[in-house]
């Protein structure tokens, strides 16, 4: 499956309006889009979508063991929102611990199925996880989990850009090649070009539907 630029921008309006109408799992303040659609190319093959979320603490604790006896997840009341379960329980995800995973519970909630979309969540802004990803990526010399920076912000702290939204329809974004955005993060060229190539042999490997969770 892959999608024409147009029903590309279709299904990412479709997702904000999703952040921007329901409850989610925990709040949201940022959504982005970088890869294919970002760069303007038509056909579509892969949605990257970016969240920005905040860290719930606590929000019904009382509620988390009704909710393990019930759904084998503990955790509800406290890494995603009680309220939120209560209504979308379908949408409820546990990582490998057993507790409630907030990036799959998104990815749950947003995503369908498996049509070629990968979801990253994180507690930092875009631009400060690009800069956190690459010096951790720096320090291991391993590359894959680097985030492309070429990135596009379509809502922010519940305002939507209309700008961005019609730029990208018409494909007027212009970015540099990956390499090259790399090298003005600080990269030499041959290491930013080393980072390139491994961001895109891990990106081809993708299939369906994916989502990573990070904390900052």
């Amino acid at each position: 499956m892959e999608w024409s630029r147009e029903e590309a921008v279709d299904r990412v309006e479709q997702l904000v309006d999703t952040v921007e109408t329901e409850q989610m799992p925990v709040p949201v303040r940022e959504v982005w889009v970088v890869g294919d659609l970002a760069l303007g190319l038509d056909p579509v093959e892969r949605l990257d979508v970016y969240l920005t979320k905040d860290i719930l603490l606590t929000d019904s604790p009382d509620r988390e063991a009704a909710f393990a006896d019930s759904h084998g997840v503990r955790g509800v009341g406290r890494t995603v929102r009680a309220e939120w379960a209560e209504q979308h329980h379908k949408y409820l995800r546990a990582g490998s611990s057993g507790y409630a995973a907030p990036e799959r519970c998104l990815a749950a909630h947003l995503l369908d199925g498996d049509e070629p979309a990968h979801l990253e969540v994180c507690n930092a802004s875009f631009e400060d996880n690009v800069t956190q990803r690459l010096e951790g990526a720096i320090a291991r010399e391993s590359y894959e989990a680097l985030l492309d920076p070429r990135g596009v912000c379509l809502w922010q702290e519940g305002q939507r850009s209309p700008e961005a939204f019609g730029k990208l329809r018409a494909g007027e974004y212009v970015f540099p090649t990956l390499p090259e955005a790399l090298g003005m993060l600080g990269l030499d060229e041959s290491r930013a070009r080393e980072a390139a190539a491994a961001v895109e042999r891990f990106r081809e490997r993708q299939q369906g539907t994916s989502v990573r969770g990070d904390v900052v």
